[in-house]
């Protein structure tokens, strides 16, 4: 165990270079010692069965030989077989004539001195086949009974495996220094692949840490061209970065404009507060206005400061909830009118159809609360403001126009944007802090919605919000 655990930590300090090398070398070892294996019992296999037919061959000629002259058998006659002979010979193998005791009569060649022991369960007809140690060498012995006239005896033909066992010692030999050569070649071709196909990784970790080193304002110099993993995971850290930064400036941005509206309502209340200190108290006047400004302006940084922990805070999404579009408008349009009696709120939509969207009841309010106030609060005449819903194949269309002031072309695409006003005389003399359009995109776009803006300066504006529906 702790042999395992001293591995393990000993793999997890090599550099990535290093093991891939060491992978691909031992995945290429492997896979050469098995083939190796493979091939080295399939060529053993294969060789002995060969050695194995060799024998039979001969004795097949030899048992063939002597069964056709029968007692008639001479010496001359064996003398003058000459492709028998030649084929012992060749195999270098001995053939032996023993009596029925094992005592040598005749033999042919001469490549074993020993006789090997004659097998207790030799058929009457047929051969036996074994493998013994005859002269310290592995050999296949062949024995078969014979019967020449009044002699009974035995044919025996030792074939030792001395070719063979030579032949597969060399083999072995041969397969081990290629397996050491191949270790080695295979891990110096990983290392070298490893320190190719790396070299874009460790061009990434210099700019991370030349990035962490200079900051944001460094400029990334990474190859783009490629089309592979590497170059995938090169435009990921690039789009990283790049979100990285927006998130970075538009924190600081954001944390400037707090810093700033938070900055106005203090100075005000300071200045009222020093004021009822010097003449205040004896001027109940003076105190009283002093005190209702300080009050609206404490207010004010209430509001404000609630607005600024639901940017902050970005609640998780909440999955599997669902909101009925319809009830909702109609409770917030409800408590909107009980604060603003003097303005026409409006809803048109087709009462009988299902309005259900993928998104947290609290959510919902707060999008329609905050499109509803704006409405309001930026209307010169009475307010007067509609409220469409359309249920659509996958979505819900929510549609807020209202008859306010407009908006200008230019200030279009920076409505969303945090402490951004159209009209800021108006927005804080109305108690506006010019982040409920903000927390409005982000609470759409966390349910997976969208939001658009249409309108015409001076003849109101109109705010679509997308959600997916429930059917989805």
């Amino acid at each position: 165990m702790k042999l395992t655990r001293r591995v393990q930590h000993k793999w997890t300090q090599q550099s990535l270079k290093s093991k891939w090398a060491l992978t691909s070398a031992f995945v290429i070892f492997i896979s050469y010692m098995l083939l190796c294996t493979v091939m080295y019992f399939s060529l053993q296999s294969w060789l002995l069965s060969e050695e194995k037919q060799s024998v039979t061959r001969s004795m097949e000629d030899v048992s063939s030989f002597f069964d056709k002259r029968g007692q008639n058998f001479t010496l001359e006659e064996l003398e003058q077989n000459e492709s028998l002979i030649n084929a012992i010979v060749d195999k270098k193998q001995t053939a032996r004539i023993l009596n029925k005791d094992g005592v040598e009569i005749l033999r042919i060649n001469n490549t074993v001195r020993e006789i090997p022991p004659l097998p207790n369960d030799i058929p009457t007809k047929g051969y036996i086949l074994q493998k013994e140690r005859v002269d310290e060498v592995q050999s296949y012995v062949a024995t078969a009974p014979l019967q020449l006239g009044q002699f009974t005896g035995y044919i025996q033909v030792t074939h030792p495996l001395s070719s063979y066992l030579s032949l597969m010692r060399y083999l072995l030999i041969a397969m081990g220094i290629m397996g050491i050569g191949a270790l080695v070649a295979s891990a110096a071709i990983g290392y070298t692949l490893a320190n190719h196909l790396l070299r874009p990784v460790n061009q990434l970790r210099h700019e991370m840490n030349r990035v962490a080193t200079e900051g944001f304002q460094a400029e990334l110099k990474l190859e783009q061209s490629r089309n592979d993993e590497i170059g995938e995971l090169i435009q990921v850290y690039q789009r990283m970065m790049s979100e990285l930064q927006q998130s970075f400036e538009q924190q600081q941005r954001f944390i400037s404009d707090a810093s700033h509206e938070l900055r106005t309502p203090i100075q005000i209340l300071e200045g009222h507060l020093k004021l009822i200190q010097r003449w205040g108290k004896d001027d109940p006047q003076v105190l009283n206005e002093s005190l209702t400004t300080s009050i609206q302006e404490v207010e004010r940084m209430r509001s404000l400061i609630e607005e600024l922990l639901d940017l902050a805070r970005r609640e998780p999404k909440k999955n599997n909830v669902t909101t009925n579009l319809l009830k909702e408008t109609k409770m917030v349009v409800e408590e909107t009118k009980r604060l603003h009696p003097n303005a026409e709120i409006i809803i048109k939509c087709n009462e009988e159809s299902a309005y259900n969207a993928v998104i947290s009841r609290d959510a919902y309010n707060q999008i329609v609360r905050n499109l509803l106030q704006n409405g309001i609060r930026y209307s010169e005449n009475l307010p007067i403001v509609r409220i469409y819903l359309t249920n659509e194949s996958n979505c819900h269309r929510i549609e807020v126009e209202d008859n306010g002031i407009g908006i200008k072309k230019d200030a279009v695409p920076r409505i969303f944007d945090r402490f951004f006003r159209v009209d800021e005389a108006r927005s804080r003399e109305q108690g506006g802090t010019g982040l409920g359009l903000a927390i409005v995109k982000m609470l759409v776009e966390k349910y997976d919605g969208q939001i658009s803006v249409s309108s015409t300066y001076g003849n109101g504006s109109k705010f679509t919000v997308v959600l997916p529906s429930s059917r989805q």
